[in-house]
């Protein structure tokens, strides 16, 4: 399947002459996957570690929300950020800046005193990882000709399979082992070699490059998006443990003002001089507002399963860090699997359908494995939750690698860095809400002041409430399904072709990279695409 010629805008830059000899590019290659390895592997390893980090620091509930909710939160709000930054100030120096910026903020999240300073350094973290992983495509597309894109991308496929399942077992293994009496710190100290050696093996191997006309960054549009976070988040957060006051309903409703003024600003500034944070031009494509919806609902759903999942299993059921993440291994294995199935052989001939299916999967997984906690309760084992993981599994695979392509079908393709780049945006964000419901779903259900006797059978009435929303997060995507296109653009151009990774997909990504000054946003779309597959 062999896309129409496409002319890049003025804005995008030509792919550079490349010497097929040259093997610096693959060093380059080498380096910008491993920051996004550690990326993807930082988001999953925290989860496994969070019981021994609260029986260490004496973390309150709230404040183990905010370990996960802070980076996701960072993270979402400085993936535009990072991406524009990377386009008017260089994609090498960004990179540069993030991974060393990453690697201080592991340090200090290895060596925090108190919970308060690990927040704190999780959040200067997930702000650092979203001035890294921007770069990394955008590096990829100034290193690499487009023909030899097809085979790059497939090895991201590969590290996004490998970082699912390597996450949890790694965080296991170095939580369990205790190493030097340091429990968890460790699977934040690891980062430390392995970011030192990128900074300077990526000083010497990347080569720097820019947008030739990158627009300028909405400072005003970054502050509004955040703000209304934050006011958003932060009651939901912390509610529960102050009994709800009434700032707290007040911060929420006036999040949805600060909401109401970011949507007329970037209006005026979209008129005044065509460089908004948010197009909000491509709400009007049918299909891209219908996707928006589905990654902000898929995301929150993401968001409260993984965490209240690593609760239940070792809080409430007692399970060691290993036996949680052996647990896990089917549940990652299956969604790698099915992703790549579906993006080269399924979404082709099935379409929309395939994603509808994965979100049916998905739910089912879910009542199966509601049914199970219920039916086994504190004597539930590993096999037992190995078929409900595999199919939740499978269905998650059948819906994050074709999103974003189906959402983008129905995109002017002067817009597809941008729209790219808000898509992986708001899938972060919805994570960070769904962080910040666990307090209303699952910790809302356990009682104050439990007795040891009493904490696992409340784990368990909790996490079958936490299921019961989620499933019902995927029936809501199920039906939101529908308003995408039934065949994304590129399958219906060239039905001649079913080869994967061919040149309408380095097309595409041309296309993306650079546009609307947003190069590096698009790179979100592989390189975080399953970065919820344990977040």
């Amino acid at each position: 399947m062999v896309a129409a010629p496409v002319t890049p805008p003025a804005d995008v830059p030509v792919d550079p002459p490349a010497d097929a000899t040259d093997r610096r590019r693959w060093f380059a290659l080498a380096i910008v996957m491993t920051a996004a390895f550690m990326d993807l592997v930082d988001v999953t390893i925290v989860n496994i570690a969070i019981p021994s980090i609260e029986r260490d620091t004496g973390a309150t509930f709230s404040q183990i929300q905010w370990i996960t909710a802070g980076y996701a939160l960072a993270f979402a709000a400085g993936l535009i950020t990072g991406g524009r930054l990377g386009d008017i100030h260089g994609r090498k120096r960004l990179f540069l800046l993030g991974i060393g910026g990453f690697t201080v903020a592991s340090a200090l999240c290895g060596f925090a005193a108190n919970p308060e300073m690990l927040v704190a350094s999780r959040i200067l973290q997930g702000a650092m990882a979203a001035m890294m992983v921007p770069q990394v495509l955008s590096i990829v597309h100034a290193t690499f000709p487009a023909h030899e894109r097809g085979k790059v991308f497939g090895l991201f496929g590969a590290i996004v399979g490998l970082g699912a399942v390597s996450g949890p077992l790694l965080g296991a293994l170095l939580t369990e082992w205790n190493l030097f009496g340091l429990e968890w710190r460790p699977i934040f100290l690891i980062n430390l070699p392995v970011g030192v050696v990128g900074l300077i093996l990526g000083s010497r191997f990347i080569t720097e490059s820019k947008a030739p006309r990158a627009l300028r960054l909405d400072l005003v549009g970054v502050a509004l998006v955040t703000l209304g976070l934050l006011m958003l988040l932060y009651p939901l957060t912390r509610g529960e443990e102050l009994d709800w006051p009434l700032w707290g309903y007040a911060s929420m409703a006036g999040a949805l003002g600060v909401f109401a003024a970011l949507v007329a600003y970037e209006r005026r500034k979209a008129a005044r001089d065509g460089s908004p944070l948010i197009e909000l031009s491509l709400f009007k494509v049918k299909s891209f507002a219908a996707g928006i919806a589905v990654q902000t609902v898929f995301g929150i759903g993401l968001g409260i399963f993984f965490l209240v999942w690593t609760l239940y299993m070792q809080v409430g059921l007692g399970w060691s860090a290993l036996r949680a993440g052996l647990t896990g291994v089917p549940f990652s294995i299956a969604v790698s699997t099915a992703a790549a199935l579906s993006v080269q052989k399924l979404v082709p001939r099935f379409g929309r359908g395939v994603l509808q299916a994965g979100a049916l999967l998905m739910g089912l997984g879910v009542l199966s494995y509601l049914w199970e906690a219920g039916h086994y309760g504190l004597g539930i084992t590993s096999w037992q939750m190995a078929l409900p993981l595999v199919v939740m599994g499978v269905g998650m695979g059948l819906i994050v690698a074709p999103l974003t392509d189906a959402v983008l079908s129905g995109v002017p393709r002067e817009h597809a860095g941008s729209a790219s780049g808000l898509i992986n945006t708001v899938q972060q964000m919805g994570n960070a809400l769904g962080l910040g419901l666990v307090s209303v779903v699952f910790f809302g259900e356990i009682g104050d002041r439990l007795t040891p006797a009493q904490m696992g059978p409340a784990f368990v009435d909790a996490f079958q409430n936490a299921l019961g929303w989620v499933a019902v997060v995927m029936a809501a995507i199920f039906v939101l399904m529908f308003a995408l296109p039934k065949r994304p653009a590129q399958h219906l151009e060239g039905a001649g072709t079913d080869e994967p990774g061919g040149p309408d997909v380095a097309d595409r990504l041309d296309e993306m990279d650079g546009m609307d000054g947003t190069a590096g946003s698009a790179d979100t779309a592989v390189t975080t695409g399953a970065a919820g597959v344990p977040a």
